[in-house]
This record gives structure tokens, sequence and C-alpha cells, in this order.
């Protein structure tokens, strides 16, 4: 990405096709799982989304899941952390408005998706992500879950923090069970 440009999740993918090499995975569509052509093809723009978060990109489109389907066991990254995609609907974008150009790199190993962006020069700042005010609600007798995404700026040669934003603010329905919490006013 060159400054200035901006980063499709679909205009770098295209449709997900047979034709293509796209098997049958999960979809989370309408409140349910389901499979079909391309399903999974999320858990690219979650990396895709995470990894935006630690540079100075600026993220333009992104949705959430309307549901958090499973719980946490080896989960790695905070709950709604991640992008949901949904071909020429729901895109993941983001925009670089530095003057510095960006390299993603993605690639399989044989248990992870794993990535990393690079920049042409060092970066002067880092950037941290954290998760405050995690709670399960329940409400109208449905489980809900609800947090928020934060990220802090750090100056990398004097330690100190620039900048803390809050990026998301997720309330979703959780669609198994979950400790029990208080009604919610």
């Amino acid at each position: 990405m060159k400054p200035g440009e901006t980063f499709s999740f679909w205009q770098l993918v295209g449709k997900t096709t047979e034709a293509k090499g796209y098997i049958e995975g999960m979809q989370l569509a309408m409140g349910e799982v389901k499979t079909g052509i391309g399903g999974g093809i999320c858990q690219l723009a979650n990396l895709l989304y995470w990894m935006a978060l630690h540079t100075p990109l600026i993220v333009t489109e992104r949705h959430h899941h309307s549901f958090d389907p499973f719980p946490d066991s080896g989960r790695t990254l905070p709950f709604g952390s991640g992008a949901s995609v949904f071909y020429n609907y729901i895109d993941l974008r983001f925009y670089n408005p530095t003057s510095h150009s960006f390299q993603i790199k993605v690639w399989v190993t044989n248990k992870h998706l794993k990535g990393a962006i690079f920049a042409n020069e060092e970066m002067s700042c880092s950037y941290h992500i954290e998760e405050k005010d995690h709670q399960f609600l329940k409400r109208d007798g449905k489980n809900y879950r609800q947090n928020e995404i934060w990220r802090k700026t750090i100056d990398k040669i004097t330690g100190q923090m620039l900048k803390e934003e809050l990026l998301i603010k997720n309330f979703s329905e959780v669609k198994y069970p979950v400790p029990l919490s208080p009604e919610l006013p």
C-alpha cells in the first residue's frame, strides 16, 4: 500500500467460487452457523483487521459479526476484534494516510493462518490493543456479550503513550451457555 492508497479485501480476493479453488466452510449469516463455498474466509479478514490495528493505517470500513457463536476456549484475540465480510456488500477497507509504504504478507502453516505488515521505514510508534469493560448480560431471556477495544499509541523512543482511543464498542447476542448475569435496565 503506497501513501494515499486504500486496501479493499474484496478487491484483492474477489468472489469466492468453486472454480477458483474455494471449498465449503463455516459461514455466519442471519444469526446462524451455515456452510457455503468460501466459508471461513472471515478468518483472513480477521487477521488483516487485527494487523491493521497495529499500524497507523486507518480502517475505513469494518463490520463485526452479528452474534458470538463460540465460547472463548482457544480464542487468542479479544472478543469482537474480528471483521465480517460478505462478497460485494460487506468489505474490509483501510487507508494509508502516511508517507510510508506498507506490504502485507500472509501465509498458512500446518495449523495456523499467519501474517505480518512491513513498512519501508522504521515506524516511530507502536500500537497496543486491549480489551476493556467485558461482560455477559441477559436481556429478554437472551444472552449478550459486550466489551470495548482500545488502542494505545506508544512512542518507541520514550515509551510514552501519545494517544489512547476507543476503536470498537461491541454488543452481540451469544449463542452458547454463559454465566448468569443481571438483567439490563
